[in-house]
């Protein structure tokens, strides 16, 4: 689905993407128990939105049992992809390192991460 790489998908719509993406396939109950974890939300608002979602093309909805199963057709590498992108070009004038630099200094990161992001960097050095 060509459409779903120019959808910028909400805030509300990529925590939904997140759990489509880390579960699979899951009914709107599945998803809204997810997200009343961490946050207040109406099922009905879950739903609403899970529909809206099915229409702009970021989820499919299998209708052939009575409880409908949900599951995402927004790649998860795609849409990461374009939303940092969108972020270095909005927010840090196009500058990959300064995005890199603010992350880094405004979240504390493993030493396994620091080791894998040194790791990134090396290989950079020898394309």
């Amino acid at each position: 689905m060509s459409s779903q790489n120019t959808i910028k998908p909400t805030e509300s719509e990529l925590e939904i993407l997140q759990i489509l993406w880390e579960k699979g396939n899951c009914t709107v109950r599945e998803v809204h128990e997810i997200l009343t974890q961490h946050k207040e939300a109406g099922y009905t608002t879950t739903l609403k939105i899970m529909q809206l979602m099915q229409e702009k093309g970021l989820v499919k909805r299998d209708t052939s049992s009575k409880t409908h199963i949900y599951s995402a057709l927004a790649s998860q590498q795609k849409t990461q992809e374009h939303l940092v992108s969108k972020l270095i070009d909005n927010a840090f004038s196009g500058s990959a390192a300064r995005l890199v630099m603010q992350a880094l200094g405004n979240h504390t990161s493993s030493k396994d991460e620091i080791e894998a992001i040194k790791k990134y960097l090396n290989d950079l050095d020898y394309k």
